[in-house]
């Protein structure tokens, strides 16, 4: 609807302040011609939107304008209060719980919720909401920690790192860092972080916008993603969907199938599941994961004999 694009324009102009139209016809799937006109029905709302010309050049909103708060319907409210409640299932924040009791104290209950989010894996692990408000006051007043980390093949190493942003994805807690030693930003997992030590010292340098480090260091940070390919057998097709994902680039007459699917090589979740579907998955390719597949299946042999 025109009206749901109207307000979706005024939100990215008011959150991203210049962006050009181009951009804005691609995000709503219409031609550039339609924004122009949109960006007209605005201004004759009342919203100032001014435009720019130039490589930079693009729509914006005069700085220090702010919506009427109307735009926020009662459903908004409800859906804001829902996904905050899935957040906390994952982080127990004491501010993000102040805020959830206030937003709550003014949104409406949303009466026969469809969409539920829950997280509690990660909210079971009372170590990790330790490590997280640790690291939290740390990014908060811009000190160092010193940490214990066990990179994913065992080895240990002690770290001075000045923490600056927290991530959950991947069902699991990172943390973006500057590494002392290593003169580099570093993504650390949570989980194998040991012995956090905040200190007194304030960060060496000033860093940039932690988002943009934040994905920079997830694309790149050294982490090798392998091509796996799969021949599976048609009764857990489920479950390979399940629990491996990727995409089905071939079904065979009897039903088994082919799958292809990418890992990071540094992880070890893949290949656990890998074995656990003993038989009634084959790697194909690459050799590496075939040779490390019957290295381990070699000692698990040996562990239990005949």
């Amino acid at each position: 609807m025109k009206i749901d694009r109207l307000v979706g324009i005024t939100m990215i102009l008011l959150g991203r302040g210049t962006v050009p139209a181009k951009e804005l016809a691609d995000r709503f799937e219409v031609s550039v011609r339609t924004i122009v006109r949109d960006i007209e029905a605005l201004s004759k709302a009342g919203i100032p939107v001014s435009s720019s010309t130039g490589a930079a050049g693009g729509y914006s909103i005069i700085e220090g304008y702010k919506l009427d708060a109307r735009l926020i319907n009662t459903g908004d409210q409800a859906s804001i209060v829902t996904a905050l409640k899935g957040f906390l299932s994952a982080y127990d924040g004491e501010r993000y719980n102040d805020l959830l009791e206030k937003i709550g104290s003014i949104a409406p209950e949303e009466k026969n919720q469809t969409i539920f989010y829950d997280f509690g894996a990660s909210g079971e692990n009372n170590e990790i909401q330790m490590k997280l408000k640790i690291l939290e006051k740390a990014i908060h007043d811009k000190v160092a920690v010193r940490i214990s980390y066990v990179n994913a093949q065992g080895g240990a190493s002690g770290r001075l790192t000045e923490p600056l942003a927290l991530s959950y994805r991947w069902y699991a807690w990172y943390l973006l860092a500057y590494c002392t030693m290593r003169k580099d930003y570093r993504i650390f997992k949570l989980a194998r972080m040991d012995e956090l030590e905040p200190t007194k010292m304030p960060f060496s340098m000033e860093h940039g916008d932690p988002g943009v480090l934040l994905e920079q260091a997830f694309q790149g940070g050294g982490r090798r993603s392998l091509g796996i390919t799969l021949l599976c057998k048609a009764g857990v097709k489920v479950q390979v969907h399940e629990y491996l994902g990727g995409e089905i680039v071939e079904t065979l007459e009897n039903g088994d199938f082919i799958l292809r699917l990418w890992e990071s090589e540094d992880e070890r979740m893949w290949f656990s599941l890998l074995m656990s579907f003993g038989d009634a998955v084959r790697v194909l390719e690459p050799r590496e994961v075939i040779d490390r597949l019957k290295e381990k299946s070699a000692e698990i042999q040996k562990l239990y004999g005949d």
